[in-house]
């Protein structure tokens, strides 16, 4: 991925932008489904970092929560760079309860929301450039596995990270890997962004990475 400083200033100063606005609304429709508490800095950060990585294919895998400050985030990034975004959603939700959020921030055409299984789902695409994983989703280590990155340029991020109880991240599944690099960051309930294909990887890999061997342990 070709990085866009231009994109990415673009997305972090509008996803700013809600923010100042949702502080002084009491908008209580605007409320996202979420109970989950993000830090401000991370929405703008994710925002800019996917959009500024001109991520033509996002995908996100929500928990029961629902939607929540991410999907936000990438949203914005979306509408800025014209990308594909879908936010997979696992339980039954009230899709048009999640659209009347999106669109008190005018970003309900930026998002195709899914209702079904995420395993199942996330199959149906091939080279997904940035990836947002949560946790909470007790599928998540099959998402693992299955989830097909653009090699030659993705981001994976996986939120929640402290929730889970058994099995290693993504960035633990795939380390050593070429191309690969991987950091953990103390946001909300932890959080890991993992970049694939790196642009001073010396030779791009043939092929792209299909399946995931997986490890479980409990405590």
């Amino acid at each position: 991925m070709k990085w866009s400083p231009q994109d990415a200033m673009q997305a972090y100063l509008h996803t700013l932008e809600l923010l100042k606005c949702k502080t002084h609304s009491n908008d209580e429709d605007c409320t996202l489904g979420t109970r989950n508490i993000i830090q401000p800095q991370c929405m703008e950060f994710i925002s800019a970092l996917a959009a500024g990585n001109q991520a033509k294919l996002m995908v996100q895998v929500t928990s029961h929560e629902g939607i929540n400050p991410l999907t936000i985030a990438l949203a914005v990034a979306a509408k800025h760079t014209k990308a594909r975004f879908v936010c997979i959603l696992h339980q039954l939700p009230d899709i048009e309860n999640y659209r009347a959020q999106l669109s008190c921030y005018d970003l309900e055409d930026a998002v195709e929301l899914v209702h079904s299984n995420p395993c199942e789902v996330i199959m149906e695409f091939n080279n997904i450039d940035f990836a947002v994983i949560d946790c909470k989703f007790e599928g998540f280590l099959r998402l693992f596995e299955i989830i097909d990155v653009n090699l030659r340029g993705s981001v994976v991020v996986v939120s929640n990270i402290l929730e889970r109880r058994i099995g290693a991240s993504f960035g633990e599944v795939i380390k050593g890997r070429a191309g690969v690099e991987c950091v953990t960051r103390s946001i909300g309930e932890g959080m890991e962004l993992t970049r694939i294909g790196l642009m001073n990887c010396c030779k791009p890999q043939k092929k792209r990475f299909k399946r995931f061997h997986v490890i479980t342990f409990e405590d």
